[in-house]
């Protein structure tokens, strides 16, 4: 089945049965495994490590998990550009998407209560081939692409933070 009659069918049964359409997500489940170097899995099988940089008294032998959130950013908004070309009709040639950010170290230390741990903004760039497009309609497929991206999405909000004791 095409990427079109995949979101198409989906579309469809999510109209007709919209108390299917929310879930809670499959959870990822992190253990330290020394220093900073943590091994995250997930219940069908999905595996990653991350470490921290040596700055900060990691190893830099992964990722840090910051870097796997922007990896995250980059690979949805391209799935989307994807999935909404498809869905509309548009052929894509190559789509490459680049995310970075800025940040401030003094947040993560609890420096300064002022500053934030986390990252004070977000760049998305996009490079797309579409034959036929001009720039308005690639950057319209872009922008829906990145509303729509469910990781873009959730970072530009304030969502609800639970946290629980086992």
């Amino acid at each position: 089945m095409s990427i079109a009659e995949s979101v198409a069918k989906a579309s469809a049964y999510l109209t007709d049965h919209p108390e299917e359409a929310r879930y809670r997500d499959s959870s990822a489940r992190a253990s330290l495994e020394s220093g900073l170097v943590v091994t995250v899995s997930g219940s069908g099988g999905e595996s990653l490590r991350t470490d921290m940089p040596p700055g900060i008294g990691g190893t830099a032998t992964a990722p840090s998990p910051g870097w796997f959130l922007r990896a995250a950013e980059a690979s949805c908004v391209a799935s989307l550009i994807a999935i909404r070309a498809a869905a509309v009709g548009v052929a894509l040639g190559s789509v490459e998407v680049e995310v970075d950010s800025e940040s401030d170290d003094r947040g993560i230390l609890g420096l300064d209560p002022e500053i934030p741990a986390g990252a004070l903004s977000t760049r998305v760039m996009v490079a797309i081939d579409a034959p036929g497009l001009d720039r308005p309609a690639l950057e319209e497929l872009v922008r829906w692409a990145v509303e729509h991206c469910p990781v873009t999405e959730t970072v530009s909000r304030s969502v609800p933070l639970e946290i629980e004791f086992r």
